[in-house]
């Protein structure tokens, strides 16, 4: 077994952390500032927390526009990120002082319960509205400069022809996931499926 203290390095290639919580799905976080600016970044950071109320959330290194326009707006929107979109995805991640929708060629869809930008092409999107922005700290209390910021999930959009019998089909959402090193991606496919049924 390669043991490591994250604290002394881990004398490999690659730091392994990101390879290991993988795949993730990517938050692809739409938001605008106060003077409605547009911003659109993937964050791999980024997970379901609980089902009622729905919450979502994602962790930014860095105080970056995403997570000001949340502050200042108290919203934004997830995109779901499909296989034909990992390009604009990867276009939207540029640090770049630039509007990402037109940097990326990408179309903005409006949103119904929030002003916070959609993506058209996407075929699901989340409006969120922020419920908590938490700066993260290491096990002494110290402040390690990355910021989390949940949003409940106030408004859904699901394109019709992934809902089969009234379930949402994954597979054919043909979703991207982040996975390990500083290029890998992940798909997946419905021959990978298996199925549990819960204990009683």
């Amino acid at each position: 077994m390669h043991f490591y203290r994250p604290s002394e390095g881990h004398r490999l290639p690659h730091d392994p952390f990101n390879s290991i919580i993988a795949p993730r799905p990517i938050g692809w976080i739409g938001s605008h500032d106060a003077n409605g600016r547009r911003n659109l970044a993937p964050y791999s950071f980024f997970t379901a927390l609980n089902y009622r109320p729905p919450l979502i959330g994602f962790s930014s290194n860095g105080w970056k526009g995403s997570v000001a326009n949340c502050e200042a707006t108290g919203e934004f929107t997830w995109n779901l990120v499909t296989r034909g979109l990992a390009e604009q995805m990867n276009a939207t991640s540029t640090t770049a002082d630039v509007d990402e929708f037109e940097a990326s060629g990408l179309e903005e869809a409006a949103s119904q319960v929030v002003g916070a930008p959609r993506v058209a092409a996407s075929p699901v999107n989340f409006e969120c509205r922020v419920a908590q922005i938490v700066q993260l700290t290491d096990v002494a209390g110290d402040a390690v400069g990355s910021w989390f910021v949940v949003g409940e999930v106030v408004g859904v959009h699901i394109d019709e022809s992934l809902l089969v019998e009234g379930i949402f089909d994954t597979a054919a959402a043909d979703p991207a996931m982040r996975a390990g090193g500083p290029t890998a991606y992940f798909g997946i496919s419905a021959d990978q499926r298996f199925d549990l049924t819960r204990p009683k």
